[in-house]
């Protein structure tokens, strides 16, 4: 999927293209290469420097971006994208497979078992059970990021 830059900050804009970045693809938004991190190109010539526009609302995102984009084409190890953190990752896959269980006439109890396990689910009385909260709470969430939430996933988390 490409995304608009302006929707994703891990998204790099370049002036010139580097020539082992990745793969073309053309859009709306201009030309995206896809590879280690995404970047949108317009007008470029691959034997010019390369220009990267970042001092906007999304600056952090996108000087993490250029970091990984930079190492790519310079052949480095490129550093895992943090703008979801591996809980986050955990919580999302888990809203996922509620949002799939809920989806397919899944019991609350029956997503818990598959998220949790048989044998902690069956460690206290349902009704009251702190993993039917937080099942009902998967599903109502996952039903906000198939509303529309998910683009806050392109983003890392600010402190207010």
């Amino acid at each position: 999927m490409l995304w608009s830059p302006l929707t994703n900050p891990g998204i790099v804009i370049l002036a010139p293209l580097h020539p082992d970045i990745g793969i073309a693809r053309d859009s709306p938004d201009g030309r995206h290469v896809i590879g280690d991190s995404d970047v949108v190109l317009d007008g470029v010539d691959p034997n010019q420097a390369v220009s990267c526009v970042i001092l906007d609302r999304n600056t952090p995102d996108r000087l993490d971006a250029t970091d990984r984009i930079w190492r790519a084409s310079n052949g480095l190890p490129v550093p895992v994208d943090r703008r979801i953190t591996p809980d986050r990752r955990r919580r999302l896959r888990h809203k996922i497979q509620a949002a799939d269980g809920h989806s397919n006439g899944a019991t609350l109890r029956e997503i818990a078992i598959i998220i949790f396990g048989e044998a902690r689910v069956a460690e206290e009385p349902w009704k009251t059970s702190s993993q039917r909260g937080r099942v009902i709470g998967l599903v109502k969430s996952s039903s906000e990021l198939i509303a529309g939430d998910y683009v806050h996933l392109l983003r890392k988390r600010r402190r207010s």
